[in-house]
């Protein structure tokens, strides 16, 4: 099996095993209620932020965040963010012809959408957690081969990618089918999502500070 497609297998795995956190709600909400170029910019941001953390663990940060008091600083500080998000996100009220004018007159900026994927995921410590454990095994099997780690890490993001375009699109066809109660219910959901895994962050920091 060639490496790019064993990195293409994690992708797969990962977009099954960790694929219904806090950025898939964001990605849904975003699906419906702005379109898919726009999930699609989110999606952006998740990968980008992906592609950071996995380069930071490659250049030796692992060490730092191997650090049970750094990583529960982080957790804390990671589910403050992601409830402030939820708490928006639940207090945020639409209607199908609201969301239609605003696609036109209102959009935010598109960087703004990368952004907000960037730090849905550098708030979840898991993302960390996962990517730290990941780089330390493909750095014991490659040693010096940057090559064939660039190689795998690109097939494993490019999964992970796709499959997230491919949650926005769908998303982004049920708003054909939506009422402005389904586009309320969208946000409380995705907002109590949001403010869950916060406070399940927060509270697993402390557990380990303690």
């Amino acid at each position: 099996m060639s490496i790019f497609i064993e990195g293409m297998v994690l992708g797969l795995s990962l977009a099954f095993l960790f694929g219904f956190g806090p950025a898939f709600f964001a990605l849904i909400q975003t699906g419906i209620h702005r379109g898919f170029w726009q999930g699609a910019l989110l999606a952006f941001g998740i990968v980008l932020n992906d592609a950071f953390v996995v380069t930071l663990s490659l250049l030796g940060v692992a060490q730092v965040f191997g650090n049970t008091e750094n990583y529960s600083l982080l957790g804390i500080v990671g589910g403050a963010i992601l409830i402030v998000f939820g708490f928006v996100t639940y207090k945020k009220k639409t209607s199908t012809e609201e969301t239609d004018k605003s696609e036109i007159t209102n959009s935010p900026h598109p960087l703004s959408y990368i952004a907000k994927g960037f730090l849905l995921n550098v708030a979840n410590p898991f993302v960390w957690l996962f990517w730290i454990g990941i780089s330390v095994g493909i750095l014991a099997r490659f040693s010096s081969n940057t090559n064939n780690m660039i190689l795998f890490f690109v097939g494993t993001l490019s999964v992970v990618f796709a499959t997230d375009l491919a949650k926005t699109f769908l998303a982004s066809q049920l708003k054909k089918f939506v009422n402005d109660k389904f586009l309320i219910l969208v946000n409380k959901i995705a907002g109590l999502a949001l403010v869950g895994f916060g406070v399940y962050l927060i509270v697993r920091a402390v557990f380990l500070m303690s």
